[in-house]
């Protein structure tokens, strides 16, 4: 994502240097409250890569699976290794709703190419209000506690790749990570295809709509 400052663990852009310390990472960040160890994404939120999403998503367009898994895949770093691929959980509602769940689909097709196992481990076991409009520390309430391994032997002593496809302020994904550490994963990476640049977008109703 092409942003002047941003955290160099959750790449969360920033306007100016000042909430980053002498090492470039955030607030949140240093106090620890990010559940997950490094996130990577693909690209920004916007423009050809957003339609793309939408079309998949909601579009049911699941042949695009494979266009946007090889995004994910060039958005990680060569040298990291990993021993399974976790995708992001969705509630059984809105995956009923949806008819799958976009992350499975992007995460099956990870795992292939990185050539380790993929695990459903985690559920979600309760239906998070909208995170529409909230600040970012009601975000994080809203999502704690959300998330529970149903697999910990899948994840026990393990490097996870946490798949998702949009990431807005990583207040889910940091819940979920924190559930896989409590799980047992030794670490947990987030790859995400697009990070939304809450900059950009006032106010962030819709785009937290579209993302949910």
């Amino acid at each position: 994502m092409a942003a002047d400052y941003f955290c160099v663990t959750c790449r969360t852009p920033f306007q100016n240097p000042y909430p980053l310390d002498e090492s470039g990472r955030c607030r949140l960040c240093r106090s620890g409250a990010r559940g997950f160890d490094m996130a990577y994404c693909f690209g920004a939120y916007e423009d050809t890569l957003r339609q793309l999403i939408h079309l998949f998503k909601y579009g049911r367009i699941k042949p695009l699976a494979r266009t946007l898994a090889a995004h994910l895949a060039s958005a990680l770093p060569r040298d990291q290794k990993f021993d399974v691929v976790v995708p992001m959980p969705l509630h059984w509602r809105r995956r009923w709703q949806r008819g799958f769940n976009q992350s499975e689909l992007l995460a099956r097709l990870t795992a292939r190419r990185c050539g380790i196992p993929m695990v459903n481990a985690v559920r979600r076991t309760r239906a998070t209000a909208a995170q529409a409009g909230l600040s970012n520390a009601r975000r994080r309430e809203n999502v704690a506690g959300a998330f529970r391994v149903r697999k910990p032997q899948a994840v026990e002593g393990r490097r996870v790749l946490l798949i998702d496809d949009v990431m807005t302020t990583g207040a889910t994904a940091s819940a979920c990570a924190l559930a896989l550490k409590r799980g047992g994963a030794s670490s947990v990476t987030l790859l995400a295809l697009a990070r939304v640049d809450r900059r950009l977008f006032e106010p962030d109703q819709q785009v937290s709509q579209e993302v949910a």
